[in-house]
């Protein structure tokens, strides 16, 4: 079964990232590696947790604010659920979401699933281009979303077009440059059609 072993983040600082996701709960879910790569505006991907209810969410958005990330949508209602966005100090974007929209209870710090979404020029070709690599595809919407089934993975691929994801986190789609983005799992090595770098697990030590 597919699986992605690590996602890698390149930050500027290192130290001030370390501390960023220790404060805010998130260091246990990425690596940092040191990276000073031109890269500007919106970096074509996000990092979405969800959680059981909105009290979770908030905890999560309340955390990262005071840890010092920027919030790009507060976490509120919609036709989906609960969620909101923000970006860390090193440009990352993250995206907390519940499909439920109203509590049950207080906040349990529990996650229900970690999902790297990128944004793509085309999915159905992106989509393609990991089929060959050995994912099988769970849930697909024609040229607008794909997911991966990756049960027994820590993190789920997803794909999604640039301006509907860069929408979705509330962001100009705009960007260029280096995704500051490595991960590792089963495709790697490779580099997809936009760009995105894979190592094969067990490759390339990423530790800072």
């Amino acid at each position: 079964m597919a699986s992605i072993d690590a996602i890698t983040l390149e930050v500027q600082d290192v130290p001030s990232a370390r501390r960023f996701y220790a404060e805010c709960g998130l260091d246990t879910r990425i690596e940092l590696w040191a990276s000073d790569a031109p890269t500007s505006g919106f970096r074509g991907f996000t990092l979405s947790l969800t959680a059981p209810q909105p009290a979770d969410i908030n905890r999560l958005m309340d955390a990262a604010s005071a840890a010092g990330a920027m919030v790009l949508k507060p976490a509120e209602k919609s036709l989906w659920g609960y969620g909101g966005a923000v970006q860390a100090p090193d440009g990352t974007i993250w995206t907390f979401a519940s499909s439920t929209k109203k509590d049950i209870g207080p906040a349990t710090g529990e996650i229900e699933s970690f999902v790297l979404l990128l944004g793509v020029a085309d999915v159905r070709a992106s989509k393609q281009f990991y089929v060959d690599r050995g994912l099988a595809v769970a849930r697909s919407f024609g040229g607008k979303y794909a997911e991966f089934d990756m049960p027994d993975s820590p993190v789920t691929l997803a794909l999604n077009g640039r301006r509907a994801l860069a929408k979705n986190a509330g962001v100009s789609a705009e960007g260029e440059g280096s995704h500051r983005l490595v991960v590792t799992g089963d495709p790697g090595p490779c580099t997809d059609p936009d760009g995105f770098i894979w190592e094969a697990s067990g490759g390339a030590d990423t530790t800072a």
